[in-house]
């Protein structure tokens, strides 16, 4: 019996090649693997003892050869293969231990050129891989450590029946999948955005305990990247409480998302991916008073992120109200001994990504039934020099605050979004209704009197006066929208006769 060894990642590889010596198996190996069975006192193989030609175009080519790929690929249980292996003198493979260096990782470096990454690139190990994932019938191919110790017993036993066989092929074919859609990515670049076949390469983080609801099984993965650093909750590092759920997930990436829009402290509440409270203060522990005065009722059993380190006064407020998630940057110590005393509260540390305008993927996926919706992430920073005053009043500089506020706030809203925002913070939030004038109904029943003197935010244009004049009724005092009806002249019209400020964008911010 014959094992091939040749994996980047060598957790527990010298015990499972002691497992397999020990069973009978002769070892091959190559490169830094067999350095380190050799170094671990175990009989190897070199690879160009099998082969008869010494690795050569500075490694490119060492395993590209019938001595091995023969092995792979003959098919036990086909007379004629096992005669061609005699005849050629060929041992067959019987174990293919392999699996590929993290390829995203090994392209970061921005020391290298593009030509040093395409070096990265590895053909040998791949094609190993592939080929006796084929043969999984004659071949147990191995890519993950983690299932050395459950294999053992059953190649003890010789119990590696075609069930489990299969399954191990079914894991490689993935490992390979994932190494050359980012392979694919590294050539590819950024164009074409939408190009005629298109992988995308995930890792699974860790299993969660179930999804939206009980009755659904869930996972999370990590989205591969070549050349982008992409930072979110699955980058978290968890300082307390238990595991964090599906939906946990969901709205610790709004929250922290939605903290992050200002440079300023700023505090983010979220229930249900909405942000139910939003405020940007001088200090943070301002910032959380005033986004918990958003809507204090539907902030409870919600996610709070913060985009500063959590001192003690900000703790002593948090630990007031039930929240399942706290996510921050860092936290005192006094904080961290304060909030660790409730046992249900996870406590997340993330840093702030490096650039809240262009930090993350290239493409936005909606999955749909039958296949997936892509499109480019809605990341353009509306520039306020920019937009035109639609009415006969210009808003104060006050108002203008607040209107940039509310604008940068509705792109966090599902549509269509409606947000009443004063004095840098939110005080209503109409989202994901039907028609735009029931968001305003709902945004105006939040805010209550603290729509006096508030400003507006439409993601969409208002396609009748009616939702403005209920704006109006509310106490709004300043609005901000794409603009684009054919009734807009009505729509002005109604902010005139109310003698507000209304301001046009020409830019819409629809996420549903």
């Amino acid at each position: 019996m014959r094992a091939l060894l040749s994996a980047y990642d060598k957790t527990g590889l010298v015990a499972f090649a002691r497992t397999l010596s020990g069973l009978g198996y002769e070892l091959v190996s190559t490169g830094g693997s067999a350095t380190e069975l050799m170094e671990a006192g175990l009989e190897v193989t070199p690879v160009e003892e099998v082969t008869g030609f010494p690795e050569m175009l500075d490694g490119r080519v060492k395993t590209l050869h019938p001595g091995i790929h023969a092995g792979l690929l003959a098919r036990m249980d086909v007379p004629e293969h096992v005669a061609t292996l005699l005849e050629h003198e060929i041992s067959p493979i019987d174990v293919l231990v392999s699996n590929l260096y993290p390829f995203e990782r090994a392209v970061q470096d921005p020391g290298l050129d593009f030509q040093q990454k395409i070096e990265q690139i590895d053909i040998g190990g791949p094609a190993m891989v592939r080929a006796a994932a084929k043969n999984f019938a004659s071949v147990v191919v191995v890519t993950d450590p983690a299932d050395y110790d459950r294999l053992t017993p059953m190649l003890a036993n010789n119990e590696v029946d075609f069930a489990e066989r299969r399954s191990l092929a079914a894991k490689a074919f993935g490992h390979i999948s994932t190494y050359d859609s980012l392979v694919a990515a590294l050539l590819r670049g950024d164009e074409p955005l939408f190009p005629s076949e298109l992988s995308v390469p995930l890792r699974k983080t860790c299993d969660l305990r179930y999804g939206e609801n009980p009755q659904q099984a869930a996972a999370a993965y990590t989205m591969l990247t070549i050349g982008q650093r992409v930072t979110g909750p699955l980058n978290a590092r968890q300082l307390h409480g238990k595991e964090l759920s599906f939906n946990n997930l969901l709205d610790a990436d709004a929250a922290w998302h939605a903290s992050h829009m200002s440079s300023a402290p700023t505090v983010s509440i979220i229930k249900h991916t909405v942000p139910c409270g939003l405020a940007t203060r001088d200090t943070l522990v301002d910032a959380f008073r005033s986004a918990l005065e958003g809507d204090p009722v539907s902030a409870y059993g919600g996610i709070v992120s913060l985009n500063r380190p959590v001192d003690e006064h900000t703790a002593q407020l948090l630990s007031t109200v039930f929240f399942e998630v706290i996510i921050a940057p860092g936290y005192s110590g006094e904080a961290l001994a304060l909030l660790a005393k409730k046992q249900n509260l996870r406590l997340l540390e993330l840093d702030a990504p490096g650039n809240v305008t262009s930090d993350g993927p290239s493409r936005d996926y909606r999955p749909i039934t039958g296949g997936m919706l892509v499109q480019t992430p809605d990341r353009e920073i509306d520039d306020p020099r920019s937009w035109t005053v639609a009415t006969e009043v210009a808003p104060s500089d006050d108002q203008m605050r607040d209107l940039e506020f509310a604008w940068k706030a509705s792109r966090l809203v599902k549509s269509n979004a409606i947000v009443f925002a004063r004095n840098s913070a939110i005080v209503g939030v109409g989202a994901g209704q039907p028609n735009r004038l029931e968001s305003v109904a709902i945004a105006s029943r939040k805010a209550g009197d603290r729509a006096k003197g508030a400003a507006l935010a439409s993601d969409a244009f208002f396609p009748f006066a009616d939702g403005v004049e209920q704006a109006i009724s509310a106490g709004i005092t300043s609005i901000v929208q794409p603009g684009g009806s054919v009734r807009d002249e009505e729509v002005i019209a109604a902010a005139n006769r109310a003698g507000i400020a209304m301001l046009f964008t020409r830019t819409r911010h629809f996420r549903h």
